[in-house]
């Protein structure tokens, strides 16, 4: 598919780079590059194997500039990467892509953006926007959930919540490699190595470094706060175990001095004068109730109960 690069991108079907002025922007698959590379004059030899693309990046060539997107699924933090690659020089852009997704990062160009200056630099800041678009509310949804695990773990409310920070954690390092890779490619267009892009439509491209080293900020904050989340359900944890242990000593405690008369009386020597006395067996109950009311009121005098 072809586009040009006027108010609005224009689908156009009879597109001829060497007749045709307008900046431009296409959107092949790996077979239709290898098709037509020799028409977009470049000067490349892109070998296309879009299966092994591992990130997001940029290399300056001689007469263009060339590179890579490996972006997370928006909808699916887990999944692998959507990968696509692209070349381009001062006349345009070309996108060599078997997912579909530059088609569908165009498409939202196309319906969201008109432009009083259009130039290349600005068709890109768009596009790299829209790869963004979603980031901030995805980050705001994990913040919330990450809120949510807090006050259930400080509620005493939460079952282990280990397997789900750890699966957060993941897609927060992954989502952080990702904006760093962007953060990289946006200084390189920045860069303008081979003047490629007019010097005035340079800040496009910090202004899109400015917004990926936002959201980069924010995901290692989040990324931070797993870890103390995490350190906190420890620390409940712990808690939890204390009182255990210490409800356990009271009760040790308690029935130490219990313990001590049982298996004193429990001798039975010949003679023991209160196997003879006739209230003795009531006198060790009435003992027995005393130090406990006693030992209670006494830990919870201690504040251990």
């Amino acid at each position: 598919m072809y586009y040009l690069i006027k108010n609005i991108l224009e689908p156009t079907e009879n597109f001829d780079r060497k007749k045709d002025k307008t900046q431009f922007v296409a959107v092949l698959s790996s077979a239709e590059w290898i098709e037509n590379k020799d028409n977009f004059d470049m000067g490349i030899e892109m070998e296309i194997d879009l299966s092994s693309i591992d990130s997001t990046k940029a290399e300056v060539n001689y007469d263009s500039l060339t590179g890579t997107f490996s972006i997370p699924d928006r909808n699916n933090l887990s999944a692998p990467n959507i990968t696509f690659a692209f070349a381009l020089d001062e006349k345009g852009i070309v996108f060599i892509d078997d997912s579909g997704l530059a088609d569908i990062l165009i498409r939202d160009v196309i319906r969201t953006k008109k432009w009083s200056k259009p130039s290349l630099e600005r068709f890109i800041y768009d596009f790299l926007e829209q790869i963004i678009d979603r980031d901030q509310v995805i980050l705001e949804k994990i913040d919330r959930e990450l809120d949510e695990l807090e006050s259930s773990i400080l509620k005493g409310t939460q079952d282990d919540p280990s397997w789900r920070l750890s699966e957060i954690r993941s897609n927060l390092r992954d989502a952080r490699v990702h904006y760093e890779q962007l953060i990289d490619l946006g200084q390189e267009l920045e860069e303008n190595e081979n003047n490629f892009f007019k010097k005035d439509h340079i800040r496009y491209f910090h202004l899109f470094t400015q917004r990926v080293e936002r959201l980069h900020g924010i995901t290692s904050a989040l990324r931070d706060y797993t870890v103390q989340i995490r350190e906190l359900y420890q620390s409940e944890l712990e808690v939890k175990q204390n009182r255990i242990m210490t409800l356990l000593t009271v009760i040790t405690s308690i029935f130490m001095p219990l313990t001590l008369i049982a298996g004193w009386y429990g001798m039975n020597f010949k003679f023991m004068p209160e196997l003879e006395f006739r209230a003795a067996y009531p006198v060790i109950i009435a003992l027995s109730i005393l130090i406990v009311v006693v030992s209670l009121i006494y830990f919870k005098k201690k504040k251990w109960l």
